[in-house]
Parts: structure tokens; C-alpha cells; sequence
């Protein structure tokens, strides 16, 4: 007879989900026990590391990713990339061992005693199953929970003596719909404001690339001959920025986000919050006469926004639907935002002339993974993202994320075959919250670049002190790290470099290795403005 086990394993590979993200603990060993050979094991060092890789690789490959974690104290230790995760609209299925159901009345060593509270709220839904026969069909639901929109992770708790148990008969595989197409009335609502619109504005944001729609939103803004905004803070690149009706990312503040907005009388924000803010800057959250129009597809982001009119539904079904609807216009095309000046020389040089650097020896294919929050402004300023799929980032601000992410997203770049080179910008401050990621990249052999701007200290938070006028603030300095040093220890080339020339012959020889390469750059310690 066929064990909990067997039929779950089963039911993993015909969902397709045959990659396990994870650090084993002993609640987890009767899962992972006799690991099929048809199986990939991606052991992080940590949790956290486990939980941004498969963050990194569900959104490359756009399929659900499974992370298996330890009890209590292994999920703890993940919660910092799993509130990324929920930000990001990651399809996860995390799974923790639990204690055995036999002394679960005694809370023994290892129990979680509210296991499906630990995670919450930052998981879609999170169970216990009551019989050992229920994980199947619970990891089932887990599935088309994660899947179905706003897609995100999810969370089971599996106690270790229910994979020896029988199971109930086999039961294969449901498929659901995994976009909802918009109220074809609201549209027509929308396009006719829009028609009618003197001066729209286009606001994009993750959905746009979440839904494959880079190709409808250029054919939108030219239609309307409208200029196109990234939404604040977002964690994918959602539109060409050599395109001229690019205008950049709006500031992630209430009084200096609705001055950009000023000059037009309609926005349309399409697959993004309305707004995500930080710091808090009072003000009006749109101009006097403005209008805005919110295409999103999660019915929280919704209702949660402080203004405009809002239509559920896929951010690329919808784009679609108004390009049916808009008839062409006569409006202008904006003006192409100017390029900026060229950088300063010298050395150690400025974060603008190391991004300069990195524009001039981009791979032509490239893919940008980035946690580097103080030098976020230089580094968007000379590199444009002119390719979908190529811009990844955390959407919820916390650090920690994107050096295993980078992990997952190259990893998920060899496993499909697509091939396509990464680069991952990592702060000194940020490297260290998952530095054993790499040992994970180095293990699996990944031609992996990852650039760290060296200022020796958290210059966001020096500069957020700045703007809150709070002087005196310690531990914002951090002297006496060897990147260098760590990332051998690791199992990565290394070499610190200091000039572009040095740059771009680094990073060439990094995207040709067989192993991850970390390269540190003393960059000057100026404090940028917040905003």
C-alpha cells in the first residue's frame, strides 16, 4: 500500500515541482528520506537563504517553488525573506516539519505550538492537516492557493510521522485559472476617460512584468502618446527605459509623488500599489482636477488605496482589452527625459561612475538582481532595464533578500535553459544579512557576478537620518570587513577592483567562469539624499 510519502512525492512531480529548497532539520528527515533520484535538493545554509532562492527561482521560471523548512525555530529563522516573499507575490509552498502527533499534547522539544500562526499574515493560507491522509490533497490546495492571483506563498505544517502512514487513493492533479480578465463594463468606463483625457499618465508596475505585458503597455503609451512612470519602489523593471516615453520612477513619498503628477489630468496605474510610500512626506495624494485609474488584480491592494477608481483584473489581459478599445489619438509623444551628465573620474570612484561602468560592459542579455537601497538612485540613473524579465528586487524593503535571490534567479536560468547572464548588486551592509548564500552558488557552480559597493556603512540609514533630522544615531558604521576574504572562504573568485577599466575586465571574466564571483569596489562614502 501506498504511504503518505509516495503519493505525495507523486503528486509533486506531476505538479512539475521537483526542485526542494531547503536546510533539513530532524522533523523533516522522514520526507527526505531515500530523496528520489528524480529530485533536486538545493541546500542553503540557512533559511532565509532557502526562502529568497526559491523566491528568486519561482519568479524566473513563473512556477509554483517548493522551500521546506525545520519546525518552529527553522521558520523563524526564514520569516525576514518570506515577508519579502508575500511583497513579491512569490508562488510558494513552504513546508515545516512538525513534532509527532503522538506527544504534540505534551509540546516536546522541536514543537511548534501554533504552527500555523507563525507565519501569518504573511502567507495566502497556512493548515495543519487534522490526518496524515490530508497532506496530499492539502498540498493540492496549497498549490492553487499559491497559484491563483495575487499569487504568494503559502504554508503547511507536517508532522514527521505521517509519511509512513497509508494514504487515501491517488487523486491527480487540478489545474485552475491563474488570471482574472477584467468587468468588460468597468473597462469600457476606463478606456472612455482615457479617450477623453487631455494629458494621461501612465503609471506601470510588477504585474506589468508578472503578466508578460511589456509589449502592450509600449503599444498603450503610444497610442495615447502618453508619458510612462514606474511605479515607487518597485521590485521588477516594468517598461523599455531607452524608450523616449520613459520618464522614470516616481519618489516613494506622498507630497513629492503628486508634484510629478501635477501636469497630467488622468493616471492609469496598472499592476502596482497606489502608492507604496516611504518616508512619510504629508501632502494631498493627487493634485487638485487629477483623476486615477487602478488596474490591479488583488482586491486588498484595492481597497486599501487612499484615491482613484479601481479595476480587478491581469495587468496584461487589461492592457490588452484598452488597446482594443482606444482608438488612436493625436496627442504628442513626451519629451525624452535628458541623459544624465558623465560621471566624475577619480577614485575611489562614485556609485555613479561604478553603474556608469556597469552600463558600459552590460551583457546585452543581462539580469539585475539589486540590494543596494543607498546607491539605488545612481545605479537606475545609468542603467537602464531595456528587456522584460530582467529587473528583480525585495518590494518589501527588508534586507537579506537579494543575494540569495540572485542564487535562485541564475539557477533558474540554467534549469530552463534560457541561459541569460546575472548580476547582482549587493550593498556592503545588505551582503552580510545572507553572505552563506554563496556558498550555495558556489556548490552548484553558478557564473554568477556579484558587485558589492564597498562604503563601509549603512549610508541609507545615515541618509533617512539626515532627512528625519535624528543626528547621533550609532551602529551606522561598519569597519573591518573583508568581503574579499569571505567570499573564498565561500568557494568564489574574488578580487577587489578600483578603476572602470579594472571593472569591466572583472566582470567579463566573471560572466565566463564556472563559479561564482564576488567583486568588492571601494566607492566614495557621500551621503546621498533620501529622496
Amino acid at each position: 500500500m501506498a504511504t503518505v510519502r509516495d503519493t505525495t512525492y507523486n503528486l509533486l512531480r506531476d505538479l512539475g515541482m521537483t526542485t526542494v529548497f531547503g536546510n533539513p532539520g530532524s522533523t523533516e528527515e522522514p520526507f527526505l528520506a531515500a530523496f528520489p533520484d528524480d529530485f533536486q535538493y538545493v541546500l542553503a545554509l540557512h533559511e532565509a537563504s532557502a526562502v529568497g532562492i526559491a523566491d528568486g527561482y519561482a519568479q524566473v521560471t513563473g512556477r509554483p517553488a517548493h522551500v521546506n523548512l525545520h519546525t518552529a525555530p527553522g521558520t523563524g529563522n526564514a520569516m525576514g525573506n518570506l515577508v519579502t516573499a508575500w511583497h513579491n507575490r512569490a508562488p510558494l509552498i513552504v513546508t515545516a516539519g512538525q513534532q509527532t502527533r503522538e506527544m504534540l499534547l505534551i509540546e516536546p522539544r522541536l514543537t511548534s505550538r501554533r504552527a500555523t500562526e507563525l507565519p501569518q499574515p504573511y502567507v495566502k493560507w497556512s493548515h495543519e492537516p487534522v490526518r496524515a491522509q490530508d497532506v496530499p490533497a492539502a498540498l493540492m490546495r496549497a498549490y492553487a492557493t499559491a497559484v491563483q492571483p495575487p499569487s504568494g506563498p503559502v504554508f503547511l505544517s507536517l508532522p514527521l510521522d505521517d509519511w509512513g502512514q497509508p494514504a487515501d487513493p491517488y487523486r491527480p492533479p487540478r489545474t485552475v485559472s491563474t488570471r482574472i480578465a477584467p468587468d468588460p463594463y468597468r473597462l469600457g468606463e476606463f478606456a472612455a476617460v482615457l479617450a477623453a483625457s487631455r494629458t494621461p499618465a501612465l503609471v506601470f508596475g510588477a504585474g506589468v512584468d508578472r503578466a508578460g505585458a511589456w509589449p502592450a503597455g509600449v503599444a498603450l503609451a503610444e497610442r495615447l502618446g502618453a508619458p510612462v512612470w514606474t511605479a515607487p519602489a518597485p521590485e521588477r523593471a516594468t517598461f523599455p527605459e531607452d524608450h523616449p516615453h520613459f520618464q522614470g520612477v516616481l519618489p516613494y513619498a506622498i507630497a513629492p509623488l503628486a508634484e510629478k503628477l501635477r501636469r497630467y489630468d488622468t493616471v492609469l496605474v496598472v499592476g502596482a500599489p497606489v502608492f507604496r510610500y516611504y518616508p512619510h512626506v504629508p501632502g494631498d495624494h493627487l493634485p487638485e482636477g487629477v483623476r486615477l485609474l487602478h488596474v490591479t488584480d488583488d482586491p486588498d491592494e484595492a481597497a486599501r488605496a487612499p484615491v482613484g477608481d479601481s479595476l480587478l483584473g491581469d495587468a496584461g489581459l487589461t492592457l490588452a482589452d484598452l488597446l482594443d478599445l482606444l482608438p488612436p489619438g493625436d496627442r504628442p509623444p513626451p519629451p525624452p527625459q535628458p541623459a544624465p551628465a558623465p560621471p566624475e573620474d577619480g577614485t575611489p570612484l562614485s556609485p555613479d561612475a561604478l553603474f556608469a561602468a556597469l552600463a558600459r560592459y552590460w551583457p546585452a542579455d543581462g539580469i539585475l538582481v539589486q540590494e543596494s537601497p543607498s546607491n539605488l538612485s545612481a545605479l537606475r540613473r545609468r542603467l537602464r532595464i531595456t528587456r522584460p524579465g530582467s529587473y528583480f528586487t525585495m518590494a518589501s524593503g527588508g534586507l537579506g533578500y537579494g543575494l540569495p535571490a540572485a542564487v535562485g534567479v541564475t539557477l533558474a536560468q540554467r534549469d530552463t535553459g534560457r541561459g541569460r547572464p546575472v548580476v547582482a548588486v549587493i550593498g556592503d551592509g545588505s551582503f552580510h544579512y545572507s553572505v552563506q548564500a554563496l556558498w550555495t552558488a558556489a556548490q552548484l557552480r553558478l557564473p554568477l557576478v556579484v558587485v558589492v559597493p564597498v562604503n563601509q556603512q549603512y549610508a541609507i540609514l545615515k541618509a533617512f537620518a539626515d532627512f528625519k533630522q535624528t543626528p547621533g544615531v550609532p551602529g551606522l558604521d561598519l569597519p573591518g570587513l573583508d568581503i574579499a576574504a569571505l567570499a573564498r572562504g565561500y568557494g568564489c573568485a574574488t578580487g577587489t577592483v578600483e578603476t572602470p577599466e579594472q571593472f569591466g575586465e572583472a566582470l567579463a571574466a566573471g560572466l565566463r567562469a564556472d563559479r561564482p564571483t564576488v567583486l568588492p569596489v571601494p566607492i566614495r562614502t557621500d551621503i546621498p539624499g533620501l529622496l
